[in-house]
């Protein structure tokens, strides 16, 4: 039997379904970072349709001075796969979470020493990613921005060396065949790519790194280094991301709807991603970016 067809208002109604659901585990975990939510609480709410798809890596990494390293080591403790989501546990897996826990606790949180991390940041056209960047450079000034390089021309005002490095072809194609690029990406018939000299000099430095790039670059930053951190802005909902990418009323109806498809499948991808952090206000986005990098 051929399944039924769903429109666009019934997939659209699902889109903010999806947002919504994870706008509330945005929240939760920030939640469990202030302290406002203890572990505890969430795992008796673990039933819940919202609750029970969180994973429990996610959930201790969301914990105050709990990186990735000691949120294995309790799972660990615990016997509790990181990959299992908070609806699977039984009462004891939940109970042995709870003690690892306790156990932490009682022999003293050790001095949290936060190391020096790559963070990728991605989402989709028109969600404010470059407000976002510029709130974070203005008022974070301890992270470093990478600049990325260009085959494509200086647009007025562009800088070199500020906004891009603006190379040819020729130079591109040395840089990747040399190893010299963390990603790489082709856009409207020109070419983009990251450094990755200039970021691990950063970080071996004990500087955090910031790159805003695209689906396309973030995909390959993960595989070519698993422990960059994968952060996915996302709209406040569809009917927003839509009326951003609509509102210049400058572009044809063919170049809006092929704006809109991508948007689409953007969207879709952003459980590849470690957070997502919705953008309703760029301030408080930009906040909850750099919250990641207190744990």
């Amino acid at each position: 039997m051929t399944p039924p067809q769903l429109n666009d208002e019934a997939r659209d109604r699902g889109r903010e379904n999806a947002l919504m659901a994870r706008r509330r585990r945005a929240q939760i975990k920030a939640e469990l970072r202030s302290g406002e939510l203890s572990v505890a609480q969430l795992l008796q709410e673990r039933r819940d349709l919202v609750v029970s798809r969180l994973r429990v890596h996610e959930v201790l990494t969301s914990l105050p001075g709990i990186g990735p390293a000691k949120a294995a080591a309790l799972e660990d403790a615990a016997s509790v796969p990181g990959e299992r989501r908070l609806g699977q546990l039984g009462n004891q897996q939940v109970q042995a979470i709870t003690a690892a826990l306790a156990t932490r606790r009682a022999a003293g949180a050790p001095r949290v020493v936060v190391r020096p991390q790559l963070v990728v940041l991605s989402g989709p056209s028109g969600v404010g990613k470059s407000s976002v960047v510029a709130h974070i450079r203005e008022n974070y000034p301890h992270v470093w921005f990478s600049i990325s390089v260009t085959t494509r021309a200086p647009r007025s005002g562009e800088r070199d060396g500020v906004d891009y490095y603006f190379i040819d072809t020729e130079e591109f194609y040395r840089m990747r065949a040399a190893g010299e690029l963390l990603e790489w990406a082709q856009f409207s018939g020109h070419f983009y790519g990251t450094p990755v000299q200039p970021v691990r000099a950063q970080l071996q430095q004990g500087v955090h790194v910031m790159c805003e790039i695209e689906l396309q670059g973030a995909r390959q930053i993960r595989v070519v280094d698993p422990e960059a951190l994968l952060v996915f802005l996302a709209p406040p909902s569809w009917e927003v991301l839509v009326a951003r990418l609509t509102g210049r009323g400058t572009e044809s109806a063919e170049v809006v709807s092929q704006r809109l498809d991508t948007a689409r499948r953007e969207l879709s991808a952003q459980d590849e991603f470690d957070v997502v952090i919705i953008n309703e206000r760029v301030s408080h986005a930009a906040g909850a970016v750099m919250a990641q990098l207190t744990g």
